[in-house]
């Protein structure tokens, strides 16, 4: 732990140095640019929502930006928790992480872009690995993650999808025996008991992850939760893998079953006739669950029929009710509110839900 922590410091000092380094060159790359297009440096800050970096200014901005990142660490430990999601929604190949497997080398700057992110978990033809693919991939032993293909997983201990156990699986494969020191030592520093608390905040990582997703106006997180009111229960949904039958199999294969395990627990406890907090607490959850139900019926029946096309925002904005962030809820409600009113009936989803308004736009 020691070491590793001397390395913590060794690399915030490097990153220092590079962010500084980083800085200066944008700030000659702005400035040829301005010279180029003829334009100038509040034009820059019009289009990109970032501060220019002006002449005798650099240097103060220079300290100002190493002050506000200091905490690199924190910073760089929820980047890697935010990785380890992925992985296990098998959105990154971990093997680049194992080092199993190789980066790719870099294309020429002036060749297409890819269809895929370099660390993708992909198949032979370059795309998304698929679903079936992936498994007898796993099931040969060529892949060491047990990916939840599903597009869900759920914050509910025992669970075979549990969150917090998928996430350990990770944690096992990059560092075998030193995964349960090093998943402590990640609590340690992002200020939690554990990973589960993590997730359960709303402070905590769909923050971050929002946050790190978010560029200008544009908010895109790839993991929803989708909360009952306290928090008690929790979808973690990612969004690529979202389709018209995500939410039926929410229902069906997650939150029905909760159902019916709390009831019959309920049932034990009033027999029993004792342990009257844990009763109480059941008797909560399971009106949480029938309001989660209700809610995601609601939905359903909209109907709510997801496409990539239409974007983040407007693709979660029917489920604005299931969110617990504050502010992210709020700007979904903005969203669905538009939406229902015609300001976005060139969305996928405004046709699919008013079929006729939207024609008659058309």
């Amino acid at each position: 732990i020691e070491n590793l922590h001397k390395i913590f410091i060794d690399t915030s000092s490097k990153l220092n140095n590079f962010t500084r380094k980083s800085l200066v060159v944008k700030s000659e790359i702005d400035d040829l640019v301005c010279d180029l297009y003829k334009v100038n440096q509040n034009d820059i800050l019009d289009v990109t929502g970032l501060p220019a970096l002006l002449g005798d200014q650099k240097e103060e901005l220079e300290d100002e930006f190493v002050l506000q990142n200091d905490a690199y660490p924190v910073d760089d430990l929820s980047s890697g928790v935010d990785y380890f999601l992925g992985a296990s929604f098998g959105r990154w190949d971990i093997r680049f992480a194992t080092g199993e497997r190789q980066p790719p080398a870099l294309p020429d700057p002036f060749a297409p872009l890819p269809a895929c992110p370099p660390g993708m978990l992909q198949g032979d033809d370059s795309l998304p690995l698929s679903p079936k693919a992936g498994r007898q991939l796993h099931a040969a032993g060529h892949y060491p993650l047990d990916i939840a293909w599903g597009g869900i997983l759920v914050d509910d201990p025992g669970h075979p999808l549990d969150l917090e156990h998928r996430l350990r699986e990770v944690f096992t494969v990059l560092w075998h025996d030193r995964a349960e020191a090093m998943e402590q030592e990640a609590c340690e520093i992002l200020g939690v008991k554990t990973l589960r608390d993590y997730f359960r905040k709303p402070s905590g990582f769909f923050a971050d992850h929002l946050k790190r997703y978010s560029k200008s106006r544009r908010q895109a997180p790839i993991y929803w939760p989708l909360s009952t009111a306290k928090g008690s229960y929790t979808l973690w949904i990612y969004y690529h893998r979202l389709s018209d039958q995500t939410l039926h199999t929410a229902l069906a294969d997650f939150v029905d079953p909760k159902l019916k395990d709390v009831r019959a627990e309920i049932s034990l406890l009033r027999e029993a006739n004792n342990n009257r907090d844990r009763l109480e607490e059941l008797l909560d959850l399971e009106g949480e669950l029938l309001d989660f139900r209700a809610e995601i019926e609601r939905v359903i029946k909209l109907p709510w029929q997801p496409n990539l096309n239409d974007g983040v925002l407007i693709t979660a904005a029917p489920l604005w009710p299931l969110f617990r962030l504050p502010k992210w809820r709020k700007d979904l409600k903005t969203c669905w509110d538009k939406l229902e009113k015609g300001d976005f009936d060139w969305a996928h989803l405004a046709y699919t839900i008013w079929p006729k308004r939207v024609e008659e736009a058309c």
